[in-house]
């Protein structure tokens, strides 16, 4: 029976570990190859942030002023950081577009326009895929900018503007794997991309418009009204009723609190079951005593249109004494009512 030729695993994956061989390393040599690569990598990006002029600030006018889209240009791991770039930059306000270089030489170069911007991502500067769709794109008038390590290539050559990025080595013990280089590069996509956005005055609502799912779009859309307890579940008691009625209050409610409201409805203290124990604690009947002798008077509280995000913020802002309620109020006029486990439960605390 012809089972096929045999094939060495190890040979495909030289870079195989056997679990005893990493178990003979101490924590502190895995440790230190680790940190070998980080250093490299941060030394790297704080070289191109040295040598950053002129033609960083041009690709921001350039960029800044495309009537178009940006189209961002790379292959293998170049064209994982382009997709990455690409993302960002149409995240923040300035719409970008991946190219893959062999689709677009296969029919995909008819999405550009005379508007657009090139941008192309490549180490070596000599990558055909690359050079070909930077070749086609300026013959339509497109301007190309080249991000590449090496500013003497062809692509460099070509382009009308280039952001070089040398680098004295990949961290990859074998200097093969793109490792220091497409940190760089990653790092100089950012870099335009964040600029881009203080000049345009992106801000948080933006943000949240090209956001609207997952925890960062929750968290930049969704107000205390959104989540506070109002109308039959909020809880009141009159400030001329007694702590037995503000502790009927909280029971029947479940939140842990009761606001203190005058004759007109508005608001004038907030009482805890942290205070009523307090009360229990110091009176033989306590249960007797005016509601204002154990309330806060000076209550915080929010507006229904606060961000969640920033409730929880308040809530946490006093370390020494973090509260769990806040009062959500219109004018002096209590409407509401948010717990910390309000906005926990919606996963905003991670935002």
């Amino acid at each position: 029976m012809n089972e096929g030729p045999f094939v060495n695993p190890g040979r495909l994956n030289p870079q195989r570990v056997e679990p005893s061989q990493a178990d003979r390393r101490s924590d502190e040599e895995l440790v230190r190859m680790g940190r070998s690569v980080l250093l490299r990598e941060g030394r790297a990006v704080l070289d191109v942030a040295d040598d950053l002029g002129s033609d960083f600030a041009q690709a921001v006018r350039w960029i800044y002023a495309c009537q178009g889209r940006v189209l961002i240009a790379g292959l293998g791991k170049s064209g994982i950081v382009a997709r990455k770039i690409a993302a960002t930059m149409t995240s923040t306000g300035t719409p970008a577009l991946f190219v893959h270089p062999v689709e677009a030489l296969h029919g995909d170069l008819g999405i550009a326009s005379g508007d657009d911007l090139l941008l192309a991502i490549s180490r070596s500067g000599e990558n055909p895929e690359i050079l070909g769709v930077q070749a086609s794109l300026m013959a339509h008038g497109l301007r190309s900018i080249a991000l590449t390590c090496e500013a003497e290539s062809e692509l460099a050559r070509r382009a009308n503007l280039v952001l070089a990025t040398p680098i004295e080595g990949e961290a990859c013990p074998l200097h093969l794997s793109p490792t220091t280089s497409t940190t760089t590069a990653l790092a100089v996509g950012d870099a335009l991309a964040m600029t881009l956005l203080e000049l345009r005055d992106f801000r948080a609502e933006d943000f949240a418009i090209f956001h609207p799912s997952g925890v960062l779009g929750r968290a930049l859309r969704t107000t205390v009204a959104d989540l506070m307890h109002h109308g039959e579940e909020l809880p009141l008691v009159r400030e001329d009723r007694s702590l037995r009625d503000a502790l009927l209050s909280i029971a029947e409610k479940r939140l842990g609190c009761t606001c203190v409201i005058d004759s007109s409805g508005e608001l004038v203290g907030f009482l805890t079951d942290g205070d009523l124990k307090r009360a229990l604690l110091d009176e033989d009947r306590p249960l007797d005593l005016p509601v204002t002798s154990y309330m806060s008077s000076r209550p915080r509280c929010v507006s229904p249109d606060t961000l969640a995000r920033d409730a929880l913020h308040l809530m946490e802002s006093d370390p020494s004494r973090p509260i769990t309620q806040l009062v959500v109020v219109e004018g002096t006029r209590p409407v509401g009512l948010i717990h910390l486990h309000d906005i926990l439960r919606q996963g905003l605390g991670q935002a």
